[in-house]
């Protein structure tokens, strides 16, 4: 398996077709669904990179930035915020420490390249752009 992936998303739909695709692309992709539990896996798996939603219950994905940025052991993970809202979104990247952002809805392709992107990889190094999860 490729690099590990962390990504945390209370869409079912958007988490389900995000995984697929990070999957196929060669990563290895742990989920989860709130903060907390974000901050719980990442301290177990040590992921490459952490692709987590603004809007999550309990801890919202800034906020789990922020608490990750601060803890010597994890603040070197990469962290993308995903949201809908775009209004705030370049403000709560940098005010949490966050390395970057993506708006949703976002197409797979755009994802992929600011994962490899994020993660120092050639763009589409091991992407099959005729297979996209439907």
């Amino acid at each position: 398996m490729g690099k590990k992936i962390l990504v945390v998303d209370d869409e079912p739909d958007l988490l389900k077709v995000t995984l697929i695709r990070l999957e196929k692309t060669g990563y290895e992709v742990y989920s989860g669904t709130d903060g907390q539990e974000a901050l719980d896996i990442a301290r177990r798996v040590m992921p490459d990179l952490i692709i987590i939603d603004v809007y999550l219950p309990v801890l919202n994905g800034d906020e789990v930035a922020g608490i990750l940025k601060k803890d010597d052991a994890l603040k070197h993970i990469p962290i993308i915020l995903i949201s809908a809202t775009t209004q705030t979104l370049g403000a709560r990247t940098q005010d949490s420490g966050a390395d970057g952002y993506i708006i949703k809805p976002f197409e797979p392709e755009e994802l992929i390249a600011m994962v490899e992107k994020t993660l120092g990889q050639e763009c589409g190094a091991k992407m099959d752009k005729n297979k996209i999860p439907g």
